[in-house]
């Protein structure tokens, strides 16, 4: 499996070091021309025009494309400006690494390009970005071309997002599902690093059932992904490139789960079982309290929505102004409540109009 550890493998090996050092050179800076204010309005701007019109980089060694575990901790930490900046190049030197390589080095590559692409569909994912699309469909064909479990079932995921986003939410549930399938009928005592997969599939699937309308079909889904999670011991140290699969994990799916069916009060009780500040990273207690600011807005408590609104911006200012999470500000403050702060929150992340 492709992994920080892998990568720590390949600057191990005397001997594939001198073969990649001797072609070693400089990454190209043409892909990092645009500045922090302009990354910060618009975080996906510099990897959408990468993505068409790609700039060539320079092969280098497997060792150092460590940029990619840089670009998953800006991820996790929802850095999304600086992440925006530094996967076009990432991705470039990538795909020029893996064009220069062969055999299990080159899988290897494949699975560093997988796991880019998987970060950029996040991404562009978050800012409603069309992009989705083809950064999905790329993580998908450099992760098969990998053959590695793990980064085939995050690619799936990710395209299952997109498929879902433009409407195909039963087509999304299909693939999810096959995947987890297929997963199941490779490894018949499957290690940890494949659960953890085959949950997070489990978990998108419900989820996109549950927008589709399908309740029987999304609280299944959500009850295998659980009884997955349950054969994962607590210090497998199992988690997947952007996420996790844990209870806390399947507790928080199981809120966004009922805000799509429009049973939020049902989304309640899972939201109290989880702590905030337990949770992994800024980007999943931002999410924990997106959720829970759209299950007090379906409920009608707008205290309780500003209250997880303001927790979102606390954890990670920049999911503060994702689209989604302005729509819902916006919302909060057109309607006829009056909260103190609401009016300079609303500013603050760019939601007053």
């Amino acid at each position: 499996m492709a992994s920080e550890q892998a990568l720590a493998d390949q600057e191990d090996d005397p001997v594939r070091r001198r073969t990649f050092l001797a072609g070693a050179v400089g990454i190209s800076t043409a892909l990092t021309t645009a500045t922090p204010a302009l990354a910060a309005a618009d975080p996906v701007g510099a990897l959408e025009e990468a993505l068409f019109q790609p700039t060539a980089a320079p092969a280098m060694p497997l060792d150092r494309l460590r940029a990619l575990a840089a670009a998953r901790r800006d991820f996790r930490a929802a850095r999304y400006a600086t992440l925006g900046c530094e996967l076009p190049e990432l991705i470039a030197a990538a795909e020029a690494t893996r064009d220069s390589l062969t055999g299990t080095a080159r899988d290897t590559a494949h699975a560093i390009i997988a796991r880019a692409y998987v970060l950029a569909s996040e991404l562009t994912v978050k800012a409603h970005s069309e992009a989705a699309w083809v950064t999905a469909d790329r993580a998908l064909r450099a992760a098969r071309d990998s053959g590695q479990a793990a980064p085939i079932g995050e690619a799936a995921r990710v395209l299952a997002i997109a498929m879902r986003r433009s409407g195909r939410g039963k087509a999304a549930v299909d693939l999810l599902t096959r995947t987890a399938t297929s997963l199941d009928a490779e490894h018949r005592r499957p290690t940890a690093p494949t659960l953890t997969v085959r949950t997070s599939l489990l978990l998108t699937a419900a989820y996109s059932a549950a927008v589709t309308g399908d309740r029987t079909t999304a609280l299944a889904l959500a009850d295998e992904a659980e009884q997955s999670t349950r054969r994962l011991s607590a210090d497998s140290g199992a988690g997947l490139f952007t996420v996790d699969a844990s209870p806390q994990q399947c507790a928080l799916y199981r809120i966004g789960i009922h805000n799509a069916l429009g049973t939020p009060d049902e989304g309640i009780a899972y939201a109290r079982t989880l702590d905030p500040s337990r949770l992994p990273t800024p980007e999943r207690r931002a999410r924990y309290y997106t959720d829970t600011a759209r299950m007090w807005h379906q409920l009608g408590d707008p205290r309780r929505t500003f209250t997880a609104l303001r927790g979102i911006e606390h954890n990670a200012p920049e999911e503060a102004r994702r689209p989604a999470v302005r729509t819902l500000t916006a919302e909060l403050t057109y309607s006829s409540v009056s909260l103190p702060g609401l009016k300079e929150y609303a500013e603050r992340t760019g939601a007053h109009r």
